[in-house]
């Protein structure tokens, strides 16, 4: 068992420690918050336990599962563990006088197979995976070609998991680390030149969930991951999202759909593309390679939780970059399953180690009032939603990286900043109307 001590600065001006408790290689975190007083925060055993897996957060309450809680009876001969004989019972729950000697104790226990129910149900559906298969070679004009999916396989050990969760509720612990194995997928590269460079096995994977997005959004993300399929990343160099994305329009495939345009949203060609950055970002991030450029959204948008997880981008001027530092070079599968996209990077592994904690979020604040913005191209009198109601918020995630030959782990922090928007509705108006000169008035006043 080791245990982990380390402190980790805390935007609010708190101390955080995080003390890591391993059973074989699965971890139990509890994060203790520490005011600027050193007094600690009791944590009640009936709040919710947060399970985390990489940027995968589970939630459950113990206080709605009391079949969680049983009751285990011993009985005791003169000092002796005994099995109590069928006359000792009346009906299965009345006693008679016991024999001198003979003790009865009942004490609150678990129901493990109770537990293990509800990690299955609720955790263990959404993770686990069968490991792919994947025939990686180059056809006729050398271009590569998959034939498969090389996607890495996923069990959440549940034995391990009832474990875990009744050591954190018995101590105040409310952050469990998911003990997860990961199955390689089979993978055949079947190209000399690609196995020299090092492509043998799956280094990481990036994913998000785009559920609910409208047709075109779908229609750009699946455009946009088909540009990354087949690219490859020498060892030390720089990966650029926007340079292997190319120009984005009409003539490359794109529909209009939203995009963050500073403080509207604005149908424009490609709305969606952030989905596929933000798949990428996560992928080499949570495997621990250099990220060289970031930047959030303005807003929190629903298709990137937890918030702080996500990468923007717009051509030429926000990318998302990061460095190949691993021993060989990289080569990206892109895949769509349902409303999952895929990064899948092949390549060599190294001994690094990387762990994601977060979010701390604070600083949250309320939509401002809805606005009304009037607009020519509707019709009079109708209006169009355009944007919903978003809270503010501040996040922190931090990255604790040990790299091949480092004695010591270092903590890096990745900070995002989240701004509230209001309910924004336009209206459709005639030319010369006096409340499109207002408009005018509003926006000059905002500059």
């Amino acid at each position: 068992m080791r245990n982990l001590n380390r402190k980790i600065p805390n935007p609010k001006f708190q101390i955080r420690n995080i003390f890591g408790f391993r059973a074989s290689d699965f971890v139990l975190s509890s994060f203790l918050f520490v005011s600027l007083f050193l007094v600690p925060l009791a944590v009640s055993a009936a709040q919710p336990l947060t399970y985390r897996y990489q940027h995968h957060l589970f939630f459950l309450d113990p206080d709605k599962y009391p079949e969680w809680q049983t009751v285990e009876e011993t009985w005791v001969s003169d000092g002796v563990s005994i099995r109590p004989p069928a006359n000792f019972r009346v009906d299965g729950d009345v006693l008679p006088e016991l024999p001198v000697g003979i003790v009865r104790n009942v004490h609150p226990d678990w129901d493990r197979a109770a537990i293990r129910a509800a990690i299955d149900e609720n955790i263990a559906k959404q993770i686990d995976r069968d490991p792919g298969n994947v025939v990686i070679s180059r056809d006729d004009q050398g271009e590569i070609i998959f034939e498969g999916v090389g996607m890495v396989g996923r069990r959440v050990d549940l034995d391990n998991s009832v474990t875990l969760t009744i050591e954190a509720i018995k101590q105040g612990v409310t952050d469990i680390i998911l003990p997860v194995e990961e199955l390689q997928p089979q993978i055949v590269v079947d190209d000399s030149e690609l196995r020299e460079l090092g492509i043998k096995e799956v280094i990481t994977v990036g994913e998000s969930n785009f559920s609910g997005s409208p047709n075109a959004r779908r229609h750009n993300i699946a455009v946009g991951l088909e540009q990354f399929n087949g690219a490859l990343i020498e060892s030390g160099a720089i990966f650029s999202f926007n340079e292997i994305l190319g120009p984005v329009n009409r003539a490359t495939g794109y529909l209009p759909e939203l995009v963050i345009l500073g403080d509207r949203t604005l149908p424009e060609y490609g709305g969606g593309l952030c989905q596929v950055s933000t798949t990428a970002y996560r992928g080499v991030w949570e495997y621990g390679f250099p990220i060289v450029k970031r930047r959030n959204h303005s807003f929190a948008v629903r298709y990137y939780s937890p918030q702080g997880t996500d990468a923007t981008i717009y051509p030429p001027h926000s990318d998302m970059q990061f460095k190949n530092d691993s021993p060989g070079a990289i080569l990206i599968q892109t895949h769509i399953d349902g409303d999952m996209a895929y990064y899948i990077y092949y390549g060599t592994k190294d001994n690094r180690s990387s762990e994601i904690i977060g979010p701390y979020t604070w600083g949250h604040k309320n939509p401002p009032a809805d606005r009304l913005e009037y607009i020519t191209t509707l019709p009079p009198g109708e209006e169009r939603q355009v944007q919903g109601p978003v809270p503010g918020l501040q996040a922190m995630w931090y990255r604790v990286l040990q790299l091949p030959g480092d004695s010591e782990e270092t903590i890096e922090s990745y900070f995002s900043f989240y701004e509230a928007r209001p309910r924004l509705t336009q209206v459709g108006v005639v030319e010369g109307s006096n409340l499109l000169q207002n408009e005018e008035l509003r926006m000059q006043n905002e500059e």
